[in-house]
């Protein structure tokens, strides 16, 4: 702690005279993980632990974007801030990817990454949803569950609710062994999640309620989460409830949950000690000293804090969502989840860490430790492009219906489709794709005429005359379904709606489905390509280590390496690089294959030791 910080600390603490605790007992002193907890319970304000007062002193991390290989690492970093805690949301989409077929491998070892943090003598706090919104694809749900339009998401309906149970009992296989009351280190679950933002049917919460607890996930504490404004409407009358905000909300927050619940428990769920990015707008940071002055604000009031995020880590693959608030509105978010969190995307402390640190310390007492050294990245040689396949020449045998059917209709979750029928002749008119979701580019035969956007609400494109008939071509992409507000109940992705040409209905389609999933039958060539193609390169590596792939080279697409799937890469912004963890290098050569929407010859990547931010469209572009 500098000693112009310190005075400021100290003036918080003693102006922080109101207590959450009786008059005559003294806010508990906070305290660590001493031992492995026999009982954990709600008394009154507070927590006890093994029948002693103590403040849950939490932070956010998901172990699906954090390489496996760095879960004990960021692990340790949380815990040396000072945190007694970890939370961590299930994603229901990642576990099951079709109907009744379930992952708990690898990547998605939920239960590996919490007997992780149980190793490092941390605490659990476990979010099962099933919606966990995150800006995670469709706020966690599968998209499957999108196939039946009748089907009610968020709602007592009983075929979602079915589908919940089946999910909720699943999930509790793996993760009731370490729940507290077996040995395990989960000492609290969530229920739902700001639920108050959506809804207030209280049916729907008791129901939700009797699954957990069907499922074994209610046998210990249990408690509702929400934002200040919503508490009313998203909680129940027999379990604790929470408050969310940001920096600078903590006053007007912590004031409204003491209103709603005056002898209740005081924790905050979520501290949102950053912000995430959203393609084609700002980078966030947020201020680092604010957040520490708050954090020791509420600790000294014995509140217990959740940080989100303590590392916000990479959304790799498909996985981002997007925001909406009006269902019209669609603002997809990045691959980055760098989030401006107190541990960066890359696993290293960024100056806020150690006020954050020193705010704990300066409450708990505990001094605080050693800030950890960063990671110092390194750069690889990237080759020019050596091979490059035509997406034309790599289609798959098509679907065939009447009219257009959306990826769900097509049991695909992600990627891509190409929707293709014949358009007779005629004079030029307007072509309309009536709830296009989300990007698509607009071909007669394989000549671009158009692209659409729904960031900015385009549907329709001007078709140019045809001397007779031609082919067209639509390839839309799933930019991510939007997680947030009631638009999550109609995410379903692709040509969505009717496609009329000059008001007359198109019929007779062929489909052709692109997951990208399996990219081993691709026939890559030296042949120049452009436009929608798969560029194959390499990366030379003498010892791993982690670097960051520069994508000003590029346009629009996705990006492999070796096989993992790294994200999208966009040249809108803000962030122009793909953190690329040392752990999927190998020593030697290493191959980089990415899919570029508007590909050329002059398509180019190299690596960085930094991300980079901003608004240049393409470094090309921009010289």
């Amino acid at each position: 702690m500098t000693q112009r910080f310190r005075p400021m600390i100290l003036a918080i603490l003693a102006a922080s005279a109101l207590s959450p605790y009786p008059a005559q007992a003294q806010a508990p002193a906070p305290t660590a993980n001493d031992g492995p907890a026999r009982s954990f319970v709600v008394q009154g304000k507070g927590f006890l632990r093994n029948g002693q007062p103590h403040q849950v002193i939490s932070g956010e991390m998901h172990y699906v974007r954090i390489p496996r290989a760095y879960w004990r690492d960021r692990l340790r970093k949380a815990k040396a801030m000072g945190l007694n805690t970890i939370t961590t949301y299930a994603f229901w989409n990642a576990h099951e990817p079709r109907p009744g077929v379930y992952d708990f491998s690898g990547q998605n070892d939920i239960v590996a990454f919490i007997r992780d943090a149980q190793a490092e003598g941390l605490d659990v706090i476990l979010r099962p949803g099933p919606y966990v919104c995150a800006e995670w694809e469709l706020g966690g749900y599968p998209s499957w569950l999108l196939k039946d339009r009748s089907l009610v998401l968020r709602s007592t309906d009983p075929k979602y609710t079915a589908a919940v149970d089946r999910w909720l009992m699943r999930l509790g296989q793996e993760v009731k062994p370490l729940l507290l009351k077996n040995g395990g280190p989960i000492v609290a679950v969530q229920l739902e999640n700001e639920y108050g933002a959506f809804g207030s049917d209280q049916d729907y919460l008791r129901g939700l309620e009797a699954s957990y607890k069907r499922a074994g996930l209610g046998d210990g504490i249990l408690f509702t989460s929400n934002q200040a404004g919503d508490l009313a409407k998203g909680s129940l009358p027999n379990l604790p409830s929470v408050v969310n905000f940001g920096s600078g909300g903590a006053e007007n927050a912590v004031a409204k949950l003491e209103a709603y619940r005056p002898d209740g428990l005081r924790m905050v769920g979520e501290y949102w000690a950053g912000w995430f990015d959203k393609w084609g707008e700002e980078h966030h940071e947020t201020d680092g000293k604010k957040e520490a002055e708050e954090m020791a604000y509420m600790l000294k009031r014995g509140y217990s804090i959740s940080l989100y995020m303590v590392h916000g880590g990479t959304t790799f693959g498909w996985m981002n969502g997007a925001d909406s608030h009006t269902g019209k509105d669609y603002h997809p978010d990045t691959t980055s989840y760098d989030y401006d969190a107190p541990i960066d995307e890359a696993g290293n402390p960024r100056y806020k860490y150690g006020l954050i640190a020193a705010a704990i310390a300066e409450v708990t007492g505990k001094p605080a430790a050693p800030t950890p050294a960063p990671t110092v990245a390194t750069t690889f040689p990237v080759s020019a492009v050596r091979r490059s396949a035509s997406l034309w020449d790599n289609l798959p045998t098509p679907v065939r219906a009447e009219k257009p059917m959306t990826f769900e209709e097509l049991d695909q979750n992600y990627g891509y489709v190409l929707y293709r029928v014949t358009v007779p002749a005629g004079a030029a008119g307007p072509l309309t794709l009536k709830g296009m979701h989300s990007y698509a580019q607009v071909y007669l035969d394989k000549t671009l005429v158009g692209t659409l956007d729904r960031r900015l609400d385009q549907e329709t494109v001007e078709l140019p005359a045809r001397a007779k008939p031609r082919v067209l071509n639509i390839l839309v992409e799933n930019t991510g379904r939007v997680n947030y507000s009631h638009a999550i109940r109609t995410e379903q992705t692709g040509l969505t709606g009717a496609v009329t040409l000059a008001g007359a209905p198109l019929r007779d389609w062929q489909m052709f489905r692109l997951p990208m999933d399996n990219l081993a039958g691709l026939k890559l060539s030296a042949r120049p390509c452009s436009g929608p193609c798969f560029y194959e390169a390499e990366m030379t590596v003498a010892k791993p280590g982690d670097t960051y792939l520069d994508m000003r080279g590029a346009h629009k697409g996705q990006l492999w390496l070796n096989d993992h799937n790294l994200g999208r890469f966009w040249g809108i912004g803000p962030v122009h690089t793909l953190y690329t963890p040392a752990p999927w290098l190998k020593a030697g050569a290493n191959r980089v294959l990415f899919f570029d929407l508007t590909g050329d010859a002059s398509d180019r990547l190299s690596t960085v030791d930094k991300p980079i931010y901003g608004k240049v469209t393409n470094h090309r572009e921009a010289q």
